[in-house]
């Protein structure tokens, strides 16, 4: 996979928590957060903001894959792009 695919999958998780319900506010803070930390940590190149990178999607995974499996379903496809990147 390539940084534009990791791009697009940003992006899809950006869609999907836009089309979280209102009453769905708590995830969808918890996705914002994670999504904002996935940004900013990938324009990071210490090895060490990238480690905390695969840490983070791997307990959003746990967290998100029963009551939201597209999300989960995407954040699996971040993870996979960033392994294939060296990340």
């Amino acid at each position: 996979m390539t940084e534009k695919e990791v791009s697009e999958a940003l992006f899809n998780l950006r869609k999907e928590i836009e089309q979280l319900s209102s009453a769905d506010s708590e995830t969808r803070v918890r996705l914002e957060t994670l999504l904002a930390d996935l940004e900013r940590q990938l324009e990071a190149s210490e090895d060490e903001h990238q480690l905390h990178l695969i840490e983070d999607l791997k307990e959003a995974i746990s967290q998100f894959e029963v009551e939201h499996p597209r999300i989960t379903g995407i954040l699996n496809e971040l993870m996979v792009a960033l392994s294939n990147l060296g990340i």
